[in-house]
């Protein structure tokens, strides 16, 4: 909400900012966690190249964008309001990469979908649910404590557990089926699910760019 120039400074609510004293909680919380992602990442990026999945690859480079993602958080916990909301906006694009990879990977697989191999595709994809599930956990209570930031790093996570779950169920799918298309179907929901994540941080930094201009006039 803007609010007119013949408004008093006493008239204007407080706009919103992040708690400072939950600075250091937040910037423990997402350095864990991007250290999490890297981790698990590279364990699933092998496992996919090796059984050929497409959902499984797409969900690893999600590890990547998230450890990133999470490294640039801790890094700008200390910038003002204003440029906290102008890295909001990047990292709302930087959310849509996961969706992206996915939409390519099933392009390419689209003509002829191979089915991955069930096993080893729930076991990983279980793990990356715990992984992801201890990620979002870790980041629940400070999903507002840095404005768009920490929202940013919560709703991949929140995100990422629903697609580790969707993957399960595609595998069970997949082993019922003996096909290749449900792993492609996943996709769209990858995709579904990183576009609605990016325009709710995208709104979150439109907020605090608001916040910043109130309390500069």
């Amino acid at each position: 909400m803007s609010y007119g120039a013949g408004v008093t400074d006493a008239a204007i609510p407080a706009a919103p900012q992040p708690d400072p004293l939950a600075a250091p909680g937040v910037r423990r919380a997402v350095l864990t966690v991007a250290g999490l992602n890297a981790a698990y990442g590279v364990l699933a990026a092998a496992v996919a190249v090796a059984i050929g999945s497409v959902s499984l690859l797409a969900d690893s480079a999600d590890f990547g964008e998230d450890a990133a993602i999470n490294v640039l958080i801790a890094v700008a916990l200390s910038w003002p309001l204003a440029r906290r909301a102008t890295l909001g906006r990047v990292l709302a694009g930087v959310l849509l990469v996961p969706a992206a990879a996915a939409a390519w990977s099933a392009f390419r697989a689209f003509p002829d979908p191979q089915p991955p191999a069930v096993l080893p595709l729930i076991a990983t994809a279980g793990g990356a649910a715990l992984v992801n599930g201890a990620c979002a956990w870790l980041l629940a209570r400070h999903r507002t404590g840095a404005g768009s930031l920490s929202r940013a790093a919560f709703l991949s996570a929140r995100n990422d557990v629903l697609v580790d779950l969707a993957i399960i169920v595609m595998g069970l799918l997949t082993a019922w089926t003996r096909s290749g298309w449900p792993d492609l179907v996943l996709g769209v929901l990858v995709i579904a699910l990183g576009l609605h994540a990016a325009w709710e941080v995208w709104e979150a930094a439109g907020d605090e760019r608001l916040a910043a201009k109130e309390l500069a006039a």
